[in-house]
């Protein structure tokens, strides 16, 4: 046999590229609304309040849904799953530019309709990542399970980076209403790119060769295997899988400041423009997406050296230490530049962390990775659940210094929890 032919093939990589691609679309479609908060509010009439409930309706349909889009993934197929999801972002996206105001014309059904609208999107965006874990824990070997799931990180930060640099432009030239018009094209574009690139296991690729696959089943114990009500109840019960569901619960509070709020409070607190504001609001997803690939690098390493116990808590407790460090700093600032600058470092901050909260949960979850990753994720996007509301309340009626500081009692939580989560510990069936 040659060198050539005995050399692994790199099809899992551009999976993983079409995987991210799927990503970085996702987030244009979360963050389109947050850039266009401000615009809508003033037009449709909606106060602070009112909008962090619209916020929270999303998380709502997006926590909900994270064990059952899992379970639908590895029962219905990865590829397929993720294929109708995005299809039907683009029908959630396109009717939020539609129908309030027009449809919708009286202030309850403008904000009920709204918040139905965001809930259904929230639903459909769920499968994702739990599937993304799954589909990342079927082509890549145990021992690289964090980068990958990292890199998807830095594929929705990025498309939040983009986003608001796309957005706040448009929104001063055609308006709010035709910026979900033009944003819901591109899930169909994710659509098409996955199906034609992604498998839902490398076996099932016609271009990965045998080398790949031994590759990729080095240190493996044994595939996927179909879930029961037994291995989601289960999962639920073990004390590892809670643990970093309320970790990660705590973590994505602050999290959800960034995504809903930050646009909002660039304009409304630190008086910047719109367009001067979208690029600001860029700044901490450009540094996050940064943050998200080092974090899961460096966890990777820290795992096959130190074991993932260490691995993963390692860089999760610094990153959160960081992330309430860095708010008070951002909060507190004079300038408004620095603060901006402070915040976006806060961000990424809990980008460094993506990588071991995914990681921690492959490992316990084994086989049944995206059922496992779909029980964390529900528990982390409470987060936002409870988030979007207070830091919409707080900010109206108390400012938007408590606002902000209410995220660093949760991110203390956090880290303080990672000191008891076992990552060494796989869940057993």
């Amino acid at each position: 046999m040659s060198t050539a032919a005995a050399r692994p093939t790199n099809v899992r990589w551009i999976v993983l590229l079409a995987l991210s691609f799927v990503s970085f679309i996702a987030y244009t479609q979360r963050l389109n609304f947050s850039v266009s908060a401000d615009s809508m509010m003033s037009e449709l009439h909606i106060s602070n309040a009112q909008m962090g409930w619209v916020f929270a309706c999303y998380t709502w349909g997006y926590a909900l849904f994270q064990l059952p889009g899992g379970l639908l993934g590895e029962a219905v197929g990865f590829r397929r799953s993720i294929l109708w999801s995005a299809v039907l972002w683009t029908v959630m996206t396109f009717l939020t530019g539609l129908l309030p105001g027009t449809l919708f014309r009286t202030s309850a059904t403008i904000i009920g309709g709204l918040a139905g609208i965001r809930f259904l999107l929230g639903v459909t965006q769920a499968p994702l990542y739990p599937i993304t874990s799954g589909v990342i824990a079927n082509w890549f070997p145990p021992a690289r399970w964090a980068f990958p799931n990292a890199f998807g990180s830095t594929a929705l930060t990025l498309g939040a980076a983009v986003t608001p640099l796309v957005v706040a432009p448009m929104l001063v030239s055609i308006g709010w209403r035709a910026c979900f018009y033009v944003t819901s094209l591109l899930p169909l574009a994710g659509a098409l790119i996955w199906w034609w690139l992604g498998r839902d296991r490398p076996q099932d690729h016609p271009q990965v060769n045998r080398a790949e696959l031994e590759l990729i089943d080095a240190g493996r114990d044994s595939g996927p295997r179909p879930p029961s009500r037994r291995t989601w109840l289960a999962l639920l019960r073990n004390r590892d899988t809670l643990l970093l569901s309320l970790a990660y619960l705590a973590d994505n509070y602050v999290f959800y400041i960034f995504t809903d709020w930050f646009p909002t409070y660039l304009k409304q607190e630190r008086n910047f423009s719109i367009t001067e504001g979208g690029v600001l609001a860029s700044l901490p997803f450009i540094s996050g997406a940064i943050a998200a690939s080092l974090g899961g690098e460096v966890c990777d390493r820290l795992c096959k050296r130190i074991g993932p116990r260490w691995g993963c808590r390692i860089p999760a407790v610094f990153g959160l230490t960081m992330v309430a460090v860095l708010l008070v700093a951002g909060a507190y600032a004079v300038n408004p530049y620095v603060s901006a600058v402070l915040l976006a470092l806060c961000f990424a901050s809990t980008q460094l962390t993506e990588g071991a909260f995914w990681a921690a949960q492959t490992y316990v979850s084994g086989r049944h990775t995206a059922t496992g990753c779909g029980v964390m994720n529900t528990g982390g996007n409470l987060g936002g659940v409870i988030s979007s509301p207070i830091v919409g309340a707080l900010s109206q009626y108390m400012g938007w210094l408590p606002a902000l500081l209410s995220g660093v009692f949760s991110t203390l939580l956090a880290a303080t929890l990672w000191l008891f989560i076992r990552a060494d510990r796989p869940f057993r069936d």
